[in-house]
């Protein structure tokens, strides 16, 4: 039984019967926390077609709605808004279907497809803050999707050729000395990275240099000796060079490796891999291809262009004039491909910030030009940065904060804080340690998550590791303390079933309350879909733990004499328990029995 659907039915039946007419669209809102209620009908553009007063029509459809439809129990009207108290038989009857479901609130498959792209890194430097709420965001999206019934392919572009990959293959041959994450203890992503910073500092210096020597700095920027080199191995990787090649395997090889490592940790997986290095050479067909239809256009120095002018934008380079390849040029052959090995999905996801905004509008409107149908059902689910507070965290060369340096702080922190507490003597290393995994990252993920993608956040590691907020510990504590209320009914041998709830005809506001969580639990996974936006899974499970926890402190369960109530109240926290790890799951966060 879907509450919204029943009473939206049952209102429209009262508009008909009383009016002679129907509503297109009913405005049905929460009602709000001052007035008793769940469901509050704004009944103004109900009067139009009442012929009454707005008070007048929302008494009217109050009262039939009480004597007629069997849903609510009893109404108040303020001003033109009629708020209606469901009767608490009918949230019993709704409690009852949801608990007799086990897959409540994941869809069957529908046949439907999508594809949602995330983490997609450049293979010249570890993972860092930013790639953590990329992945959670685009893993949680992807999640969402197949819970809803879709088909979803994971994937990633592994940016893995061009000058920023050449700028660490030139620093290692330079100053490497033959160094392997092996002889020197890093992972390969960090060993990779330390040449992109070295390539950085020589190249600032050179710069110094040749400015000092009286040169321009926008020559002193092309002619200094370390970025030359850089240039001429990106030739030479796109003339297929032997030595270059065999050196950019290598490199990207220790690479692959670090950030397998890093996913693991993270929870995240992947279908299947894209990787620039082979997908620009479609791409580059596809410009060359434009060209002659008339699309694009070249200039005289042999570059290739489109101009968006009409389209409110301005002209964009598709291929350097030395025939080179640019991020938009692997875009647009990636994006052909995918829909060559996935056509049946309805769409691709981007999961990119927002610094990127402008490059997908001109990669969607060049797929579209290029003849495309399909780039409609292309997105940009955008992002805003991560800020940390000055000092919070260690960073590494001082600028950016290291996905795993900041993955391994919280769970050491995560550590800390359940050891102090006391709770876990009995509990053996091992226990403890997946259990500080376990909300150690679950507290950083929360944290990432519970933020609108849109907005820019500030991540507080301190703020976000804590067991009472708005934070995923006092989620994964509330979820702890339930089990810990169903292992002692087992205790009790206290077995609810369905039988037993046949006598409840009333409820604690605070059981009804959670009632109307649960509820919600299918209808927030839609909107959390059409939004893209795991933020309101996030406070789903939020709320949800938020609403048990005032029904814990309310009602003590087992001081209750009536059994048939007795067993009700311990399926009711079966079912919060099951909708909570659900959601929790579906952010990519465990939830213990045991905390």
């Amino acid at each position: 039984m879907n509450l919204d659907i029943e009473l939206r039915n049952a209102i429209q039946t009262a508009i008909s019967t009383l009016f002679n007419q129907s509503v297109e669209q009913l405005q049905l809102q929460p009602t709000n926390a001052e007035f008793e209620g769940s469901h509050t009908l704004v009944c103004f553009p109900i009067a139009k077609i009442s012929k009454k007063g707005p008070e007048e029509t929302a008494r009217l459809v109050g009262e039939y709605l009480q004597s007629n439809s069997g849903i609510v129990s009893r109404f108040n009207v303020v001003k033109g808004f009629l708020n209606l108290v469901i009767s608490d038989v009918v949230l019993v009857q709704i409690f009852k279907s949801i608990y007799t479901n086990p897959s409540y609130g994941i869809t069957p498959p529908t046949g439907r497809e999508i594809m949602v792209e995330y983490s997609s890194p450049n293979t010249n430097k570890p993972l860092h803050l930013g790639h953590l709420r990329n992945n959670f965001l685009g893993y949680s999206v992807a999640e969402i999707y197949k819970a809803l019934g879709y088909n979803v392919h994971k994937v990633q572009i592994i940016n893995d050729r061009g000058i920023h990959i050449c700028k660490s293959m030139g620093a290692w041959k330079l100053f490497g000395n033959g160094e392997t994450p092996q002889s020197s203890g890093l992972k390969g992503d960090k060993l990779v990275g330390k040449y992109y910073v070295e390539f950085d500092k020589n190249y600032k210096a050179q710069i110094k240099e040749l400015e000092d020597k009286g040169v321009s700095k926008e020559e002193a920027e092309k002619q200094a000796p370390i970025m030359k080199l850089a240039v001429q191995m990106l030739q030479q990787w796109e003339q297929k060079d032997p030595d270059i090649i065999k050196l950019w395997n290598t490199m990207n090889g220790w690479v692959y490796t670090g950030f397998e490592a890093t996913y693991k940790r993270m929870g995240v997986d992947f279908e299947k891999l894209y990787y620039e290095s082979t997908t620009y050479l479609l791409g580059k067909d596809e410009v060359l291809r434009g060209v002659e239809q008339g699309v694009f256009f070249k200039k005289e120095d042999g570059s290739v262009w489109v101009d968006l002018t009409a389209d409110g934008l301005d002209q964009k380079v598709l291929l350097r004039s030395d025939g080179t390849s640019v991020y938009m040029t692997q875009d647009i052959g990636t994006a052909i491909l995918r829909f060559r090995d996935f056509p049946k999905i309805d769409g691709q996801v981007y999961t990119v910030g927002n610094e990127q905004e402008y490059h997908f509008k001109v990669l969607f409107l060049i797929l579209g030009k290029l003849g495309y149908e399909w780039a409609k059902k292309c997105y940009h689910l955008s992002y805003g940065m991560v800020d940390l507070p000055t000092g919070k965290m260690k960073s590494r060369e001082g600028t950016v904060v290291d996905a795993d340096d900041l993955m391994e702080e919280m769970v050491e922190e995560a550590e800390k804080q359940t050891r102090a507490l006391g709770k876990i003597d009995e509990s053996t290393d091992q226990e403890i340690k997946d259990l500080s995994e376990m909300i150690g990252l679950g507290a950083l993920k929360f944290f990432l998550l519970k933020v609108d993608p849109k907005k820019r956040m500030m991540f507080d590691p301190n703020e976000s590791i804590q067991l009472q907020g708005h934070t995923g510990p006092f989620i994964q504590y509330t979820h702890a303390r339930i089990k810990s209320i169903l292992r002692k009914a087992e205790s009790m041998n206290i077995h609810p079933d369905v039988t037993s709830m046949q006598s409840i005809t009333l409820l604690e506001p605070a059981e009804r309350e959670v009632i109307f969580k649960i509820n919600q639990f299918t209808n927030k996974l839609q909107e959390a879909a059409r939004e893209y936006s795991p933020a309101m899974v996030a406070n789903y499970a939020y709320e949800l733990a938020k609403e048990y926890n005032q029904f814990y402190q309310a009602i003590p369960i087992f001081n209750e004499s009536d059994g048939d109530k007795l067993k009700f109240r311990i399926a009711f926290s079966q079912v919060t328990a099951s909708t909570i790890q659900k959601a929790m799951q579906l952010l990519g966060i465990l939830v213990p029995e045991k905390m």
